[in-house]
């Protein structure tokens, strides 16, 4: 009853000061970019600053570690992905458990991602990509952001069923990731909100979509399922915290998130980061959106042979 009364309090005086929300990748990527349109309404409707504080490493790691251990009063944060609640615990040896130590409040958008090339690149679609793949030597390489994320995987599954040999660089985020693909160091990547901007404007061909359905973004870019059925990967971004997050609080900031989701303005940039969708669940469909992805990305890591670089 007293614990019970505690989180009662808690929840009465949250926030009582500005509010930290970690990113796990450093600033120009999908989850930058997210949390930077959504921190500033989600502030609003909280009465307290939310102050974006992006923590790179280790695949999105040390956010999660960081968070972990966090006071549980709701004044620290996560923008979290699914590789670092879904994937890494199947790649790394970690500090924490993200499925124990972490509690997942809401997810915010669904991404699906684009296979991408430089339009120097002799190639003009799908098919062209993977034959010249198939016969350059040496092998091309191929940027992700990081070790484990969805894009390393996503790309380890096409390697296996196109039948192509691939070099994987991982960097730290899909800001870094893209600049390299940009700056030509690597030929090709599957990016989400990091690589939209430049598909539009010319500077990147998209050549496929990853998602389950054709990207509204990209009407003409064929989804990779066409070519092999069942390889196919939405990507989603979601609000997460330390899992002893007093009830009170983990209802306030789902109800602030939806809020944050349902404003007109957040909603149009939200659409503007290219092929982002606002993807609104029940704390029921968000916990087995987890255990699902969890034991399917699982199955992928232990099918492709993927490993830490």
């Amino acid at each position: 009853m007293a614990a019970g009364l505690a989180g009662v309090c808690l929840a009465q005086q949250f926030p009582s000061r500005p509010v930290r929300l970690l990113v796990p990748n450093p600033p120009g990527g999908a989850s930058d970019s997210l949390a930077r349109i959504v921190s500033p309404k989600l502030a609003e409707f909280l009465g307290q600053p939310v102050v974006v504080d992006n923590r790179p490493g280790s695949n999105g790691n040390l956010a999660t570690e960081l968070t972990a251990r966090a006071a549980p009063d709701g004044h620290t944060l996560m923008l979290c992905t699914d590789a670092q609640i879904v994937m890494s615990p199947h790649l790394y040896k970690m500090a924490v458990d993200p499925l124990k130590d972490i509690v997942p409040i809401a997810t915010l958008i669904s991404t699906s991602m684009v296979l991408s090339v430089l339009p120097s690149l002799p190639v003009k679609n799908l098919q062209e990509f993977v034959d010249y793949a198939r016969r350059a030597n040496p092998p091309l390489a191929y940027a992700s952001i990081g070790n484990g994320s969805l894009h390393h995987l996503v790309m380890e599954m096409f390697k296996q069923r196109a039948g192509i040999d691939m070099l994987h660089v991982p960097f730290k985020g899909g800001g870094p990731a893209t600049t390299a693909l940009l700056g030509g160091e690597v030929a090709a990547m599957f990016g989400g909100g990091a690589v939209s901007a430049h598909i539009r404007s010319g500077k990147l061909r998209g050549l496929a979509v990853a998602g389950k359905q054709r990207a509204a973004a990209y009407p003409d870019l064929p989804r990779l399922g066409e070519f092999y059925p069942g390889l196919e990967a939405n990507a989603w971004l979601a609000l997460c915290g330390p899992a002893a997050l007093p009830q009170p609080i983990l209802a306030r900031m789902r109800s602030e998130t939806q809020r944050v989701l349902g404003d007109p303005g957040t909603l149009q940039k939200l659409r503007g980061l290219g092929e982002a969708e606002p993807y609104i669940t029940t704390p029921e469909e968000f916990a087995a959106l987890v255990r699902a992805d969890y034991a399917k990305y699982g199955e992928i890591v232990k099918a492709v042979g993927a490993r830490i670089d």
